[in-house]
């Protein structure tokens, strides 16, 4: 008896007390390591554990998991998807076909249509791209619609929310040594996609790498300018026009990325054809 109760403590002593011990000192140096004014208790760090995001290296499967989380904070709370099934099936196709010939084709992207009336589109980040049932309606053809996904894909290859969020974190002082925490990135991120309108140079960027993209996609590039035009001549900008740059000046700069070899050549023209799928589809 006596040499089993000698055994045990023995063998609970070697198991666990070094590695705990080395998990402690550890941890223990990395806390010493920070500047005093950017401390953070212990039992924080502890309750947080992995809800704790360090925006400055954030991976591209944590970008993913993020944009999904955001996603699911909006979908039935702040907007409800729109109701069928092929018409969310045609957007995807257009959308897969651009993401193919983007400059970011290896992440998951997952292309909704909002039931709304209202003419836009918005995207945030891990893959997540949103289109409001009036946009569909509102464009004369398919080479239209593909040009706003292009633009909203390309705000997801330059991780414009991502940098966004970045921004406001800090300038609101809600990041910490270790980063910050999951709940509010999710909370900015549902504030980016809906309320906050994108930097003047995010906007540009999204255009001259969306219009790349549609060009390689094979569909007609002019047809950003045409659909942009279109907007800006019928009164009162609709949010998608509201929220961005001047419009007037994003034509001028759109028609400077066109490539003359492709600027009426391609598909995605035909008029009758998509009104006919967006009606039979609707």
């Amino acid at each position: 008896m006596s040499k089993l109760f000698l055994v045990k403590p023995r063998l609970f002593h070697h198991r666990w007390f070094y590695p705990l011990l080395s998990i402690c000192t550890a941890l223990t140096f990395w806390l010493s390591s920070l500047p005093a004014v950017q401390a953070i208790p212990i039992e924080k760090l502890i309750f947080h554990g992995v809800r704790i995001l360090q925006l400055s290296t954030i991976s591209e499967r944590q970008e993913i998991a993020l944009g999904k989380q955001i996603n699911d904070s909006m979908v039935g709370r702040e907007f409800k998807l729109y109701r069928s099934p092929a018409l969310t099936q045609y957007v995807d196709l257009i959308g897969q076909r651009l993401v193919k010939v983007s400059e970011r084709p290896d992440i998951p992207y997952t292309f909704q249509v909002v039931d709304n009336d209202g003419v836009n589109a918005f995207a945030t980040m891990g893959g997540f791209v949103y289109v409001h049932k009036g946009l569909i309606l509102a464009a004369d053809n398919e080479a239209e619609l593909a040009s706003v996904i292009s633009h909203e894909i390309s705000h997801i290859v330059g991780q414009h929310s991502l940098k966004q969020m970045r921004q406001i974190a800090i300038a609101q002082g809600l990041a910490s040594a270790a980063g910050l925490d999951n709940n509010l990135a999710v909370q900015i991120g549902v504030e980016l996609a809906l309320r906050r309108p994108n930097s003047r140079e995010a906007e540009y960027e999204a255009d001259r790498l969306g219009i790349i993209a549609l060009g390689r996609a094979g569909y007609v590039q002019q047809a950003a300018v045409d659909f942009m035009e279109k907007l800006l001549g019928s009164g009162s900008p609709p949010t998608i026009l509201s929220t961005h740059p001047a419009t007037s000046d994003r034509i001028k700069t759109l028609q400077q990325y066109i490539d003359p070899s492709l600027a009426e050549r391609g598909v995605g023209m035909n008029s009758s054809a998509y009104q006919e799928v967006v009606r039979r589809l609707m």
